[in-house]
């Protein structure tokens, strides 16, 4: 229940004095937006026609055919537009800055997917537009630094810290400080101070409203499980929400589990022993910190789940139960997508592969009338330098390589 931005004990907003009346502002238009029935409805015509939904339930027949269990469904928001499902709630809270006569647009990034999609939405409304990215992300997510600065996004370095989204984000909450008047923060995931959590659900939730319908048309009934991976939460949220209410629908969130949970080299928030209860970034959850309240570094071959938090709303169901969570190494990972693009010529995002990998492990132990359904929250197009590199490929070494000569011979 929600009460005051909390989900039971997790949540509210802890913020500074300087921002109070900012957030006052956000949650006012918020509230007001959602109350216009003509505002969804907007949303929806505007992400028909821009942005490619609804994105289609694809049935895995030759993935189910290798398991021998149960039936495999995908719900592709890797055709959503800009690749991922982050589209849905940055077009959103684009809508809400027109609506408040903000001007410009700030976010964080890790994956770089959140960061080319408020990119390509200030490009569309015309906003002045300002990207913070973890240095490390920056070096691994190369492809997406140069769309989002083709977009006309100036995208800055942090360079503190771990160098990661938690960094991002500090900085991004630092700019927002300074430039309230004229600017507006698109927090990319669920988390955050109220009201981000509840905002980027219900923008997201668009996803599981689709998908409901969806695989009850295609498959004849509910799924059995949905599976999803989580950093912050925000694609494990849009696609859960459709199904909350069926209990008889199992619940599955898929962390980072890195080098291993024994390794201490992970993100796993809440199915590991390394978490704990505390207040950072605004809000109160579970974050991966130490007995000072330090936070850890955290580890995932992925760039948009090795976050140190988790959404306050996940947390809550973690503890009420109606969410299971579990970990999937680097490894299995890797496996999972090299198995997924030969079978079925589909090219999941590394985040959303620790989905596959957790869906290949618990489908051949269900029946064969079982229905799972895995959310594929983004495609691998922005992963192809650490995919490669997992791989081994020679031919791609050569081709870097290669390039690299060519570019400092042309200099």
């Amino acid at each position: 229940m929600l009460e005051r931005g909390y989900y039971g004990q997790f949540g509210g907003a802890f913020l500074p004095e300087a921002l109070v009346a900012t957030f006052e502002e956000l949650e006012a238009a918020f509230r007001q937006a959602k109350a216009d029935p003509a505002f969804w409805q907007e949303y929806v015509d505007l992400m028909s026609s821009y942005s490619c939904r609804p994105t289609p339930v694809t049935y895995a027949e030759n993935l189910t055919r290798h398991f021998g269990g149960a039936r495999i469904y995908i719900k592709r928001e890797d055709l959503n537009h800009t690749g991922a499902h982050k589209a849905n709630n940055v077009m959103g809270q684009g809508l809400l800055v027109k609506r408040m006569g903000k001007r410009r647009v700030i976010a964080e990034t890790g994956a770089g997917q959140h960061g080319v999609a408020t990119a390509t939405m200030a490009a569309k409304f015309g906003f002045e537009c300002t990207i913070y990215m973890g240095q490390v992300d920056v070096a691994r997510q190369r492809p997406n630094v140069f769309w989002m600065e083709r977009l006309g996004a100036t995208v800055v370095s942090v360079r503190e810290g771990s160098r990661t989204l938690k960094d991002a984000i500090n900085e991004a909450f630092r700019d927002w400080v300074s430039t309230m008047d004229t600017t507006h923060y698109v927090l990319g995931t669920a988390c955050g101070p109220h009201p981000f959590p509840t905002m980027v659900t219900y923008f997201q939730s668009i996803v599981g409203r689709e998908a409901r319908q969806q695989i009850v048309k295609a498959a004849g009934k509910l799924p059995d499980r949905v599976y999803a991976c989580v950093g912050g939460g925000s694609n494990a949220m849009g696609i859960f929400s459709g199904f909350l209410d069926d209990t008889e629908v199992g619940l599955v969130g898929v962390e980072a589990g890195g080098r291993g949970l024994q390794s201490g080299q992970h993100a796993a928030r809440l199915c590991s022993e390394d978490a704990s209860i505390g207040v950072a970034q605004g809000y109160k959850t579970y974050f991966l910190q130490d007995r000072d309240g330090q936070m850890n570094e955290t580890h995932s071959v992925a760039a948009g789940l090795d976050y140190v938090g988790v959404s306050p709303i996940l947390a809550d169901l973690a503890e009420r139960r109606r969410v299971r969570f579990e970990a999937a190494t680097d490894r299995e990972v890797i496996d999972a997508l090299a198995l997924t693009v030969r079978k079925e010529g589909i090219i999941p995002a590394l985040e959303s592969s620790h989905a596959f990998a957790q869906a290949f492990k618990e489908a051949p132990h269900l029946p064969k009338d079982a229905v799972i359904l895995i959310n594929q929250s983004g495609r691998g197009d922005k992963d192809i330098f650490t995919i490669a590199d997992a791989f081994e490929d020679p031919s791609w070494k050569e081709f870097i390589i290669a390039k690299a000569e060519a570019y400092r011979a042309g200099s």
